[in-house]
């Protein structure tokens, strides 16, 4: 572990910092000038221009290692919840495990997001919003460049530069590079190591709204169930789902969109909803029946936490191998019509891409299809 006493980038004062404190810590000031460093570049192979869209994002250590033990797992969910925030995209539910990640994110209308910069106060929000991942420092030292490129003249300049921090959001791309680069150095540098941390860029699955984004949800939050790590998906501490039986408010508004309930009902109706994805029918034992003092049995979905014990888990989402490699490994998930849709619109850019419809991946008559390579 790295203990070399680091500046403050705000401060200026050298102390020591612990590994979490390390993992808050925002991008200082640069050696040389902003508006000459490096711009940012973004691609993906499906993405809706001018739309929303969700996205199921996975990335594996290198070597498949297990290298992510506690320590290392906390300071990538506080980095994931900072990043999502600065790049404008909505986190709706995660599970980091021992050697890999799943993210399911939202990414909002990029053109409509973006007017929260225009107008006379438009620069002083973006700076602001800046804020959330760079130093005081750092921030310091634009607004002088700002002021001193404005002094002469070059307009033109400016709105090039303040550009190039405003490609960076409501890009799912961008996002997991920018998070994936952050936690490498941070992970290299408190275990004294070089070299890549990440076994490849990364995957996505875009995701339909509806049926195919629940089950898509259920299936990470049941990541640590698969895995053996837990024997019910709300002991996990390190899930969406795991973080909001918890009390997390961040965690439920996410979940609350998955299932399209209000921001404000998880408690009330929202977390009810989306159990029934995680569980089965449960046997429910009512009140005694106010007739004959009887107690009367029931079935019942989205059981109470004291009714855990008598519910087994959505066998349906535990998932079959070639379910879970349709979920991590497909390009499109969602209903026929969507898939098709979807590969007619990007037929050119995905070469030999075709819509495949899979295997029926839910009971009644709900069906999901996924589009593989």
């Amino acid at each position: 572990m790295n203990e070399k006493p680091l500046v403050d980038h705000d401060s200026g004062a050298t102390r020591q910092w612990t590994p979490l404190e390390l993992a808050e810590m925002k991008t200082g000031r640069r050696l040389g000038p902003i508006h000459q460093a490096p711009g940012f570049s973004s691609r993906r192979r499906i993405k809706f221009e001018g739309g929303t869209g969700c996205y199921h994002v996975m990335s594996r250590i290198v070597g498949g290692e297990f290298l992510l033990g506690d320590l290392e797992k906390e300071a990538f969910r506080r980095m994931m919840w900072r990043m999502a925030e600065f790049a404008g995209v909505e986190l709706l539910t995660y599970a980091l495990m021992d050697n890999h990640f799943h993210l399911l994110v939202k990414v909002p209308d990029r053109e409509r997001w973006l007017k929260r910069f225009e107008g006379e106060e438009g620069e002083s929000r973006l700076l602001a919003h800046l804020g959330k991942v760079y130093s005081k420092a750092f921030l310091k030292q634009l607004e002088g460049e700002l002021a001193k490129l404005r002094d002469q003249g070059r307009e033109k300049e400016i709105e090039v530069l303040l550009d190039r921090f405003k490609r960076r959001f409501c890009d799912v791309s961008l996002f997991v590079k920018e998070l994936k680069e952050r936690f490498s150095r941070w992970y290299n540098k408190l275990h004294g190591r070089r070299g890549t941390l990440w076994m490849d860029r990364f995957h996505s699955v875009l995701v339909e709204n509806g049926d195919a984004l629940r089950m898509m949800a259920a299936y990470i939050d049941l990541n640590p169930v698969r895995a053996g790590l837990v024997d019910d998906p709300a002991k996990s501490r390190w899930t969406g789902y795991g973080e909001g039986m918890s009390g997390s408010r961040r965690a439920w508004r996410g979940l609350c969109k998955v299932v399209e309930a209000p921001q404000d009902a998880w408690e009330a109706k929202a977390s009810s909803i989306y159990r029934c994805w995680l569980y089965e029918e449960g046997v429910s034992v009512a009140e005694k029946e106010p007739k004959t003092g009887e107690k009367r049995e029931s079935k019942k979905k989205g059981v109470s936490v004291e009714e855990m014990a008598k519910v087994k888990l959505r066998e349906g989402l535990k998932l079959r191998e070639n379910r879970i490699r349709a979920m991590s490994r497909g390009v499109v998930l969602g209903s026929e019509g969507f898939v098709r849709e979807v590969s007619e619109r990007y037929r050119e850019e995905m070469g030999r891409m075709r819509a495949k419809p899979g295997k029926k991946l839910l009971s009644g008559r709900s069906r999901v299809f996924v589009m593989r390579e």
